[in-house]
């Protein structure tokens, strides 16, 4: 072996010695000797093409565990395929980070603040509802609301029911990019229908509601829901169920910055 010095390695390299000393602990790349008395690492210079694997690897922020994977094998297929996986990873990221930009430039584009929203409380009465049920996060939220409506929508074609009111959305659970949860998506119907297994009729509750309306994109919706949760707080209401999104208007005949949208929070009021 020819071996060298771990600071030598790292000016070879170009890789750090913390880099190095990292890559050692998770398995990435181990020094070829280690002097028992003091520690020292050593290196050998046939691991240089495996430290530019690694420093190639790690630039395009590819995890320690894919990069060994990566390194590990002999296949140039299962080589291909990680890297798709990858790229399909990077190209998802830069999308939320689009959408994160063309949300903070249309704050900076309002002349009435961030947070444009009159709170006011409404009362709503019972109604009967034609229902499904849909688990989906943020990421493909769009894409599972879009079926969900068409799955309603065919359970009403079947039934030979037409909706009577504006479609709406009962968010049951929190959800986020990462994290999973239910939300159920309904109209309002004039009589029930036979119960199958995805669409179903209910009674959806009434009362009192903390409620804005949403002016714009769905996906700029955040500030209303920030702006409620505050408002609810300050005034002392307490929560009364799961927070629900009606659609004003259709967004295949007005355009995304034309979208309304009110938001309720079901409360209980408190005197003032």
């Amino acid at each position: 072996m020819n071996l060298v010095p771990i600071g030598r390695f790292s000016k070879m390299t170009r890789l750090s010695i913390r880099a190095l000393r990292l890559y050692d602990e998770s398995g990435l790349l181990r020094p070829a000797h280690v002097d028992p008395s003091s520690g020292y690492r050593y290196y050998d210079l046939g691991q240089a093409n495996r430290a530019e694997a690694v420093r190639i690897l790690r630039s395009v922020d590819m995890p320690l565990d894919e990069i060994v994977a990566v390194l590990e094998t002999d296949d140039p297929e299962l080589v291909h395929k990680q890297l798709i996986i990858h790229r399909e990873r990077l190209a998802e990221r830069l999308a939320t980070q689009e959408r994160m930009l063309a949300y903070l430039e249309s704050l900076i584009q309002r002349k009435e603040g961030i947070m444009p929203y009159d709170v006011q409380i409404l009362e709503e009465m019972p109604r009967l509802v034609a229902a499904t049920k849909v688990r989906t996060n943020l990421r493909r939220i769009g894409d599972d609301i879009g079926a969900g409506f068409g799955t309603l929508m065919q359970g009403l074609g079947r039934a030979g029911i037409a909706p009577s009111g504006a479609p709406l959305i009962v968010y049951h659970d929190v959800i986020d990019e990462e994290t999973e949860g239910y939300i159920e998506i309904c109209v309002p119907v004039d009589r029930s229908i036979p119960n199958a297994a995805e669409v179903y009729t209910r009674e959806l509750e009434g009362g009192a509601m903390a409620s804005t309306v949403h002016h714009g994109p769905y996906q700029e919706i955040a500030p209303a829901y920030h702006t409620l949760t505050g408002w609810v707080s300050e005034h002392g209401h307490e929560l009364a169920g799961p927070p629900r999104e009606t659609y004003l208007n259709d967004p295949q005949v007005v355009l995304p910055e034309d979208l309304l949208t009110r938001v309720d929070f079901p409360i209980v009021p408190q005197p003032d």
